[in-house]
């Protein structure tokens, strides 16, 4: 489709690169002044674009996101799962950030940048390592968190839909959420010296979304302890895991 539109261009890459690089390369390559970056697995609702569009009106916005879905939802019974996780990410911790104007991860699979924003960042967003390699995780993240640290507010459309594909075996969603995680954690540094300048809500979704997993951890390996030594089972553990996941997916 695109070969035939003298608007539209490829850019083929040798071997495997950061999706950083590659995003870098394309932006740098295309004129508009909003830049759609969105996965290849990725279908979005025919009103995506204007509707994204229309939210980066305001020249203090610096990228705004839409809603994600999963588009094989009813594969198995974890797709079903993702999908709903997906809804409260967007519709209560996205939307929340929002309301404070600060998005902390526009997410990849559907989110708008403003070019003249962009234009301000990508050295530093070129030069993205982790040690000591060129990072090829939780790119859309670390561009959000650039776009916060230069003043840009970033935001949330909820009637912007993208259904993207989602793992359907446990394995491959350990794994993704192992990157995801890994991403959460080292670019809370840079989160970090956002905060007095955010609101304080901000301040305790970013703590709350570190230190959480980390309880976790604790809880659970001081669960299996306690039934490895003791031979009972900690009712106590179970009762605190239970409580935190409410709170994490109910607050």
């Amino acid at each position: 489709v695109f070969g035939y539109n003298p608007r539209g261009g490829f850019m083929v890459l040798e071997g495997r690169v950061a999706l950083s690089f590659a995003n870098i390369g394309l932006i740098r390559r295309s004129s508009g002044e909003l830049v759609l970056n969105v996965d290849s697995d990725t279908i979005l609702a025919s009103d995506v674009v204007r509707k994204l569009a229309l939210r980066m009106q305001d020249d203090e916005i610096g990228a705004a996101m839409g809603q994600l879905t999963a588009s094989n939802r009813n594969a198995t019974w974890l797709t079903r799962l993702i999908d709903m996780e997906y809804w409260l990410a967007c519709n209560e911790e996205r939307a929340a950030q929002a309301r404070f104007g600060a998005v902390m991860c526009c997410c990849g699979p559907c989110a708008m940048y403003r070019r003249s924003a962009l234009d301000l960042l990508l050295d530093q967003y070129e030069t993205q390592f982790f040690r000591g390699k060129p990072s090829d995780f939780g790119e859309d993240r670390h561009l959000t968190i650039l776009m916060l640290q230069a003043g840009f507010r970033t935001e949330y459309v909820p009637d912007a839909y993208a259904a993207t594909v989602v793992p359907d075996r446990l394995g491959p969603y350990l794994r993704q959420q192992l990157r995801w995680a890994r991403s959460t954690f080292r670019d809370t540094l840079l989160a970090l010296r956002l905060l007095p300048g955010l609101d304080r809500y901000l301040t305790l979704d970013v703590v709350g979304q570190n230190v959480g997993p980390l309880l976790l951890a604790l809880s659970v390996i001081t669960g299996i302890a306690q039934l490895a030594l003791t031979a009972t089972v900690p009712w106590w553990t179970v009762l605190t895991i239970a409580s935190m996941t409410m709170v994490r997916y109910g607050v």
